[in-house]
């Protein structure tokens, strides 16, 4: 089966849902910005924050990413 490069993939005009963790009264917001790619091949993730917004996104298959969220829910102790 055929995997394309993410990185190779087009994102511009995708919408970013951001999920925030506080800090939402100035231009610095805490969040982190996820959205699907077009096609379905993955998702991208983002920081919201002004000095971020220059910085490359990073680019994950559904499966690393959900790997990623599960592990982390697990390590933190968060209830979803």
């Amino acid at each position: 089966m055929f995997k394309p490069n993410l990185y190779d993939l087009p994102i511009e005009g995708v919408q970013i849902q951001s999920y925030c963790g506080g800090n939402l009264t100035s231009d610095n917001e805490s969040c982190v910005g996820v959205a699907e790619i077009p096609g379905g091949a993955g998702f991208v993730v983002t920081d919201t924050k002004p000095e971020g917004s220059a910085l490359a996104s990073l680019r994950f298959t559904a499966e690393e990413l959900d790997t990623f969220a599960v592990g982390w829910i697990a390590r933190r102790n968060l209830t979803a």
